[in-house]
């Protein structure tokens, strides 16, 4: 499972990583978002909910 967010998009709201704080963390020189590098979104089990709960629909998800 990959997952990627819009950086265009972002609002960085920290919805993503208060549900699933294992792949998303808050970049706080941008203020928005990122996927940390090497999460295992699969084995998280909660980028899914991240994505619906993305208030701009920043995060992508691909099985």
């Amino acid at each position: 499972m990959k997952v990627s967010i819009d950086q265009e998009t972002c609002i960085g709201c920290g919805a993503c990583v208060a549900l699933c704080d294992t792949v998303f963390r808050l970049n706080d020189e941008l203020g928005k978002a990122e996927v940390i590098p090497g999460a295992d979104c699969g084995a998280a089990g909660c980028c899914k909910e991240a994505a619906e709960s993305c208030p701009v629909a920043s995060i992508t998800v691909e099985e």
